[in-house]
This record gives C-alpha cells, structure tokens and sequence, in this order.
C-alpha cells in the first residue's frame, strides 16, 4: 500500500498541478493591460510590465509562437485555441522552453470593433516534459524485456534523462561489485572521461563523495554545494576539473535490499533539489535496478548452464574413458589368456624332449656344468642349462619361464 501511494505521488510530482493564467492586451502591438500572478510567475515576468507590449514582456518577441497567436485573433476576430503553444523563456544559457494550452478571444468595443485579445490558459511544461519522460521509460522498460545489453540500458536511460530535463544535469550510474565494497563505472556519458576513470572503483564507506555514502547507508545523499561539503574533501579537486558544482546520489537496490550501485544526478552548480526532481530519482533508480537484477539474473543463468554443460561434458567424458579402459582390459585380458595357452603349448611340447647332459645356455665358450633346468619361451623354443645361466636369460630374454619337469614350472626354479 505504501509503495502504491509513493508510485502516486511521483506521478503527481512528475505532472505537476498547473494554474491557470489570464491576461488582457490591447491594441495592434497588444499591450498587457492586466494579468493575474500565475501568468507572470509562468512567463517569469515583473507585474510592472504591466502597460508593455507582448513582445517585450516575452524574450524572444515576434518570433515566439505566442505573439502570433495574439496577431491571428486580432487580424481575423475568430478566437483560437492552441495546444502547447512554445515559448522560450529567458536568454543564453539559462533559457529554457515552457509550453501553454491557451485559449485567445478577440476584444471588442460597443462598436463590434476588435480592441484586443483576451487569453485563458494553463501551463503545460511540466505534463509535456513528464510525457515524453514516460516515454522514455516505456522504451527503457522494453530494452530490459527484451534483455538489451545493461550498458546500452543505463547509457539509454542517462541520456534520456539529461535530454528531457529543463535544467543541466549529468547522470551517472555505478555498479557494485560483488562484495558490496566497490563502484565500478556504469554510465556516465556526459561527465568527463578522467572523472569517470578516478571514481571507478571508490570504496562505499561514511563520507566517501555522494555515491559512496549512499551506498554505505542505503539511503539518498544529497550534497547541493560540493564546494564546501565534507563528503567531498578527498574528491573536491576533482570535482572542481570536472566543473561540479553539486550531486545528489541514490542507492540502487534489489528487492531483497543487496546493493546493486548508485544512481547519481549532477548540476554544474550548487543545487537544492525540487520534488521533481526527486520523482525522477526514484522513478528512474527503480528502473535501473529492474535493469541490474535482470542483468544479474541472467549472467546467473549463463553461468549455471556453462557449469551444467561442463558437468554433462566431464561426465561423457568420464563414461569414453571408462568404456575404452574396459575395452583395453578387455583386450589385455584376451592378449594374456592368449599367451598362456601358447605357453601351455610350448611347455607340453619341450616336457617331451630329452635332457642333455651339459649346460647349452654357455654360448659360443659353452658350459660344462650339468643341466639342471629346462627354460622355454612362448613361441616353442626350449633350451636346458645350469642355475647361473637359466638367472641371466630370465633377467635379459622376454617371456622366457621354467619348464622344469619334477616340479612344473617356475616352482622348479624357486624350490630347486
């Protein structure tokens, strides 16, 4: 219920409540008679150019829509209704453009002569802006359905911001790292590149700027005057190259209240903010979270399927090994039995040949010793010679056993 009560009143303060505004002019040059205050608060006119004409009460003078208006209704006598009708207001650097819904009637003296225009209207600046700041998000919010990447995201929403916005501002957004500890860079495109590269990575902590504190307490910070704030003693040189006059800094937050970075809104000078302002802070914080837990949702999806298809490849891997092991035993179990039946041949064939009575194992020198053991290999050949002799070609000549005949075999040798 809260939550809903909070959605309503930044809808409020994004639409703002106009007042309507009246003035009278009279004359070709359509001099400003009388008016009532909201129409000199909108214009951001001195109740003392009462008695001037409309195109110096407003900068800008004939080439503004508005004194046109006034000229069509005074030429033609037909009243006119115009829907968000421009007017620029203030000169250079500090102008800016508010919008008017008016309804003109012509003037007329007991003649029937047009004398001059009567205006009825409200302002429309602040449902202009909030409409097409509504838009925006519409689009941000179908970037995140449709998994945009997250930089393109907060890059999108950062510039959307800062176009839309009458006042210059410059948006930041960082990203916390894992442990919660560090900002790293997130979007920033309009604050200069060395700024942005010696805040990436700030510690979150009591007094660390704007965003570090914020993110340390989980709550808003909002610093209007950096130039004398003790949040920015370490950063106020910086700040000053980057030609920051103030900066109000929200936590972004998961639904589960982790941190997921700050989301920062910059002024070239010192500034306190109005409750506008604060609508889009929480309207556009709470779309850069949605944007974050996306992100991370999905790189956690990401990774759970890598560990999953790497647990299926290790186990298709280990079930390759197994099968070839067992192949291979397998075949050495074939290879063995296959050699034992040759030696079982073998030792049956030389059991039936004569013994000699003289070592034949001496080589070219021979050796006189008496045979005493029968050696034969698996291939049929079979030789006798003395102990000494029968040791060496068991050590150097493979698959070389005892045929002994008393005994059987290698227990000849070993019990002779």
């Amino acid at each position: 219920m809260a939550g809903a009560v909070a959605a309503e009143e930044d809808l409020r303060a994004l639409f703002g409540q106009s007042a309507a505004v009246f003035a009278t002019f009279s004359g070709p040059d359509h001099v400003l008679e009388r008016a009532n205050p909201a129409f000199f608060a909108a214009i951001g006119a001195d109740p003392a150019h009462t008695g001037r004409a409309a195109a110096d009460v407003l900068p800008g003078g004939h080439d503004q829509d508005f004194p046109r208006l006034l000229d069509h209704v005074r030429r033609t006598g037909e009243a006119r209704t115009g829907r968000d009708v421009r007017v620029v207001l203030g000169t250079g650097p500090d102008a800016r453009e508010a919008f008017f819904d008016l309804t003109c009637e012509p003037r007329r003296d007991a003649a029937g002569d047009v004398v001059g225009v009567r205006l009825i209207g409200v302002e429309t600046t602040q449902v202009k802006h909030s409409q097409r700041l509504m838009a925006e998000h519409r689009v941000l919010l179908e970037q995140i359905a449709r998994q945009a990447p997250l930089a393109e995201v907060l890059d999108g929403m950062a510039r959307c911001i800062e176009d839309l916005v009458p006042q210059e501002l410059l948006v930041s957004v960082l990203l916390a790292d894992a442990d919660g500890r560090h900002l790293r860079h997130g979007a920033a495109p309009s604050l200069p590149a060395f700024y942005n590269e010696a805040i990436d990575g700030i510690a979150t902590g009591e007094g660390v700027g704007s965003c570090g504190t914020a993110a340390h307490r989980r709550e808003p910070v909002i610093v209007t005057d950096i130039a004398t704030d003790p949040f920015w003693d370490d950063f106020r040189d910086l700040a000053v190259r980057a030609g920051l006059g103030a900066c109000w800094s929200t936590p972004i937050l998961a639904r589960d209240g982790g941190l997921l970075g700050t989301f920062a809104m910059y002024h070239r000078v010192p500034r306190v903010p109005q409750e506008i302002d604060l609508a889009i802070i929480r309207v556009f914080a709470g779309t850069a979270a949605l944007a974050i837990e996306r992100h991370q949702n999905e790189l956690a999806r990401q990774a759970a399927e890598a560990r999953a298809e790497a647990a299926r490849e290790e186990l298709a891997e280990t079930a390759r090994a197994e099968r070839e092991l067992r192949a291979e035993a397998e075949r050495r179990a074939d290879a063995a039995a296959e050699l034992a039946a040759q030696m079982r041949t073998a030792a049956a064939v030389q059991a039936q040949a004569p013994r000699p009575d003289r070592c034949q194992l001496g080589g070219r020198r021979g050796c006189a010793a008496a045979a005493e053991l029968k050696v034969a290999d698996s291939w049929g050949d079979a030789a006798w010679g003395c102990s000494v002799h029968v040791e060496e070609v068991l050590i150097h000549v493979p698959s070389v056993f005892i045929a002994g005949e008393e005994l059987g075999g290698l227990s000849a040798y070993l019990n002779r």
